[in-house]
């Protein structure tokens, strides 16, 4: 019967999002309208959605596992959080302006415009899509723990995670057929969710803990304190987690459909302001919920399943509501990823190659359908891992942020060029790559005082790019198309260049 309760309630949430994303279905005429839904939402989808692809479901098992382990330093994720929601506003305007005006579609569009070139386009696409199929994989383990909670003890987790891996691959049939405009649709939906009937969850269990004996007095001392001068991690580990998901943040390129979609800049801008108080409460919320379980029993042996154990006091129906919880916002993250990157092979590797402008969206389709297929593949090979799954979170961050000096110092200084571009983001991923295989996270790197392998490839990373663009700069008339570009934001209707194929 608990069984029953658990997976009907999956069940029945399925089909109102479901319902909900083919009512809101538009047939899209091109490429740029599946990928981009139009350009034609409001700032609370955009919210919504920001919010849904930023805190996926993971969060309740990977991160919140990482709170319930090793205690305080889990509030690390609510800072680089509210800090990305403050990169966004401030890259709402060229990013939004420049998609409208040259027909961009992706993150590494955007890129292959700014710089005018082919191979940084290139470039750019892999390292979002190597780095994101990890995440694809990690909300698939996820949703493993889900439906093994859910089933009561009546499926083993393997079986759990092939379920919820059918499941998801399932869910992206829609995903595939409807493009930006119905995960952004669906987006709103998992959203009040996920971080509206979760909120509530988590204040009931906040009040529950405290009036039950588990209040901050009860967490261990060492759970309190964070790493710093004198500790194993060394002292420059927490700054690394930091920076890293600050720098990392806005290089995924599902978060950049999200600033294509919206209808203008000072959409954008908007969201920012909605999401950052509502982001706040629910991640500060969330994790104080898990430090304060670190008293419960059982919590200390499986701490990934925290937020089940404490669900759980309510019995099956409160878990069942747990689970729902986790899926909506692992259908947001999922779906995102799989759409972005599908799309980003389609029109910037595929369509480079073919040196054409793809504007049918058959293409992009076909790519979401196979990253699906080796995704499910990877999550499968990867079934009997149950535990630990913050692991791969930071694996993928190292490599994200990559991109960074790229893409932020070509959006907001004119000097930097393709040469830099492609030197910078190629020797960073490499010292990033042989550095995590050295010391494979989350661990540190002794000898550079605590500091990731993503921060180290960084710092190569921003050097290489500085020293190619003021030693070699862009010719004149290269250097006349970038300042074209930037002044070009400053009109209310700039005329349009054309977007590079």
């Amino acid at each position: 019967m608990n069984m029953l309760i658990g997976y009907g309630a999956i069940l029945l949430f399925t089909v109102l999002v479901v319902v909900v994303m083919s009512r809101g279905r538009r047939v899209d005429k091109s490429m740029s309208e599946y990928a981009t839904g139009g350009r034609s939402f409001s700032s609370w989808f955009g919210t919504m959605a920001f919010l849904n692809t930023w805190l996926a479901g993971t969060m309740f098992i990977s991160f919140a596992g990482l709170t319930a382990s090793a205690g305080a330093i889990g509030f690390y994720s609510l800072s680089y959080s509210l800090l990305s929601v403050v990169l966004m506003f401030f890259l709402g305007t060229p990013v939004n302006k420049w998609g409208r005006i040259h027909d961009l579609r992706t993150q590494a569009d955007l890129l292959g415009l700014r710089y005018n070139s082919r191979s940084v386009r290139v470039i750019a696409a892999l390292i979002g899509v190597l780095a994101s199929i990890p995440w694809v994989v990690l909300g698939m383990q996820s949703l493993g723990l889900v439906f093994s909670t859910l089933s009561f003890g009546q499926v083993s987790p393997y079986v759990a995670v092939v379920i919820g891996v059918l499941f998801i691959a399932a869910r992206q049939i829609w995903t595939v057929k409807l493009g930006t405009r119905g995960l952004i649709i669906s987006d709103m939906v998992q959203g009040i969710f996920a971080y509206g009937v979760g909120f509530l969850v988590i204040l009931g269990l906040l009040v529950w803990l405290i009036t039950n004996g588990h209040g901050f007095n009860e967490v261990s001392p060492s759970l309190l304190q964070l790493p710093g001068p004198g500790s194993a991690a060394g002292p420059f580990y927490l700054f690394s987690l930091i920076f890293t998901g600050m720098m990392g943040a806005w290089c995924w390129p599902d978060l950049f459909v999200r600033m294509f979609s919206v209808k203008t800049p000072k959409t954008v801008q908007k969201s920012a302001v909605q999401a950052a108080p509502i982001m706040f409460l629910f991640s500060a919320a969330l994790t104080t919920v898990c430090l304060l379980a670190t008293s419960i029993p059982g919590v200390s042996d499986a701490p990934d399943t925290v937020w089940f154990i404490l669900a759980g006091i309510g019995g099956a129906g409160m878990v069942a509501i747990a689970g729902v919880c986790v899926v909506a916002a692992t259908m947001g993250n999922v779906g995102a990823n799989l759409q972005a990157v599908g799309t980003q092979l389609a029109n910037d590797v595929i369509g480079v190659r073919k040196q054409e402008r793809i504007e049918s969206a058959k293409g992009a389709k076909i790519a979401v359908a196979a990253i699906t297929l080796i995704s499910a593949g990877a999550a499968l090979l990867m079934a009997n891992q149950v535990s630990g799954l913050i692991v791969v979170a930071f694996v993928s961050y190292q490599a994200i942020c990559q991109l960074a000096p790229t893409l932020l110092l070509g959006i907001f200084w004119r000097r930097g060029t393709a040469a830099a571009a492609n030197s910078a983001m190629v020797s960073g991923i490499l010292v990033a790559a042989v550095l995590e295989l050295m010391y494979p996270s989350p661990l540190s790197i002794p000898w550079l005082g605590g500091l990731t392998s993503g921060v180290a490839g960084l710092i190569v990373n921003l050097a290489v790019y500085l020293a190619v663009s003021l030693a070699k700069p862009a010719p004149a008339a290269e250097q006349d198309r970038v300042d074209a570009l930037f002044e070009g934001l400053k009109k209310k209707e700039p005329v349009s260049q054309g977007a590079l194929t």
